[in-house]
Parts: C-alpha cells; sequence; structure tokens
C-alpha cells in the first residue's frame, strides 16, 4: 500500500511546496508594491483635501488674529455665540433659503421629470433640453440674466429674489436625479395599481413617489447644498438686508480672515458630521430601495 501511493504523496507534496512558494512571492511582491503609485497619488488628494480643514480647526482655537499661534483660546467662539448678530442673521437666510428653494425645486422637479418620462408631447424633447440649461450655462449669465429679468417685471431684490434664482438653478438637479430613477422604473407596477383600481393621484402618490423617494431625496439634499455655498448668483439678486453666509463671508473677507469665520467653519463642519451620523441609517435605508 505504502509503495503504491508513493508517488501519490510525493507529487502532493510538491503541489504543496509550489503553491506555498507563489503565496510567498506573491506577498513579497504585495510588500514591495505597498506604497504604489496610485496609492500614493490617493494619499497626496486626501491630505491637500483635509489639511485646510485641519489648519482652519486649529486656528479657530488661536488667541491672536494672525497667524503667528499665541495661545489656546476660545475667545473668537465667544465672539461667535455672543456678538455675531449679523453673521447669524446671514447664517439664518441662508438656510431658510436653502430649505425652501430646495423644496420647492423638489417638488417641481420631480413632477417635470414624471411628466418627460411618461407623457409624449410634441415639445418633450425641448423641454428636456431646456431644463438641463441652468447647469451648464455660467453662473454669472443666469446671475445677470435674472437681474434683467427681476428689473423688468419690477421685483424688488431681497429674498423672494434670491428664493427665485435657487429654485432656477437647483430644479434641474433634482429633475436629473429623479429621471434617473424612472429610467429604472418598472411599468407594470403602475399598470397593476390601475388593474386594481387605483386613481391617478393614488398610483402616482403610493406607488410613483416611494419608489422615486431615493432620487428625490438626494436631489433634496443636492439642491440644499448647492444653495447654502452659492455665491455668483445670489451676489446678483441680493438686495438690502438680505445678505447670506456666502456674501457676509466675502464682505468679512474683504478686510481680512477673521477667526470667527473659522470658529464657524468648525460648527457648521461638526454640525455636518453629527447631522450625516444620526441620519447615516434613514440614508441606508433609502439608497437600498
Amino acid at each position: 500500500m505504502n509503495s503504491k501511493h508513493g508517488p501519490l504523496n510525493a507529487i502532493t507534496s510538491l503541489r504543496s511546496n509550489s503553491a506555498q512558494g507563489e503565496a510567498s512571492r506573491h506577498a513579497r511582491r504585495a510588500m514591495r508594491k505597498h506604497f504604489s503609485f496610485s496609492e500614493t497619488i490617493f494619499i497626496a488628494t486626501i491630505v491637500f483635501l483635509f489639511l485646510p480643514l485641519l489648519v482652519l480647526i486649529l486656528y479657530s482655537f488661536n488667541g491672536s488674529k494672525g497667524m503667528n499661534w499665541t495661545g489656546f483660546s476660545l475667545v473668537w467662539y465667544e465672539q461667535l455665540f455672543f456678538n455675531s448678530e449679523d453673521l447669524w442673521r446671514s447664517f439664518w437666510n441662508s438656510i431658510l433659503i436653502a430649505f425652501t428653494s430646495a423644496g420647492t425645486a423638489t417638488v417641481l422637479g420631480t413632477f417635470g421629470a414624471v411628466g418627460v418620462n411618461w407623457y409624449r408631447f410634441k415639445l418633450r424633447n425641448y423641454a428636456q433640453a431646456i431644463s438641463f440649461l441652468p447647469m451648464i450655462l455660467p453662473e454669472i449669465i443666469i446671475g445677470v440674466s435674472l437681474l434683467i429679468f427681476f428689473a423688468g417685471v419690477k421685483i424688488p431684490l431681497g429674498m423672494l429674489t434670491i428664493f427665485i434664482a435657487h429654485t432656477t438653478f437647483n430644479l434641474p438637479f433634482v429633475f436629473l436625479m429623479v429621471m434617473a430613477r424612472l429610467d429604472e422604473f418598472d411599468f407594470s407596477i403602475i399598470e397593476a395599481a390601475h388593474d386594481l383600481g387605483a386613481t391617478e393621484a393614488q398610483t402616482f402618490l403610493k406607488v410613483t413617489v416611494p419608489i422615486c423617494m431615493p432620487g428625490i431625496v438626494s436631489g433634496f439634499l443636492t439642491a440644499i447644498t448647492i444653495s447654502l455655498e452659492d455665491f455668483v448668483i445670489t451676489y446678483f439678486v441680493a438686495g438690502p438686508g438680505s445678505s447670506t453666509l456666502p456674501l457676509y463671508i466675502y464682505s468679512a473677507v474683504r478686510f481680512g480672515v477673521s477667526p470667527v469665520i473659522n470658529a464657524l467653519s468648525v460648527v457648521m463642519i461638526l454640525g455636518t458630521v453629527l447631522l450625516t451620523f444620526l441620519l447615516r441609517n434613514f440614508l441606508k435605508y433609502i439608497a437600498a430601495k
């Protein structure tokens, strides 16, 4: 029995040694390529993106206005929370405009995407092409165009004009994301709902909207982000007493970067991280639908 299985055992042993040798060669090769070019570029990109944030956080605790470190201090946070009424007024203006314009753009964009995707009408292709213009046109052109329009129809510049402007450039983003969701839509579900006696409104509210909810939520959150950071268009359509946070920061930076802005940036970063952490389960649920 041993003589019969001797060659087989020898072959098995050779294969095992060969496999171990191949595994060790792959391990050594992986160790040599531990710092590959792609990984180096990735690390450099991460450092480039996050190093300014770390510097901003660090100098928000600096005791002086300059770049020279004079010691740890919370004086700028104290000034931010207790002596910055104009800054907070601009901040809440931005929050109000962001949520109202994003909500309006989400409703209009969802209805527009459903109408363009489901119904066939003569100007359908033109409506779909025109809806993307605010995304591809330079912001300065959109800002000047809106300013001329508001002056022509005699609408005074203020919070209303900022709201209209932000809704205008937020609309295409919601439209695009809902359209992407509708492209994967199974229309047999709509036919089944109609066969079961559902009306057009019931089908839309109980079938279409829940299925499109990931695209709707993504468009809404994207619109809020774009609205909060917009400066160029807002600069053209803002009036007296309607300053938003980007406009306030721009006017403050012209006289030198104030550490109060650094403190506000840190508060906003922490608020964003906290909000994302609290909503992560909801976002996972939406993404999985």
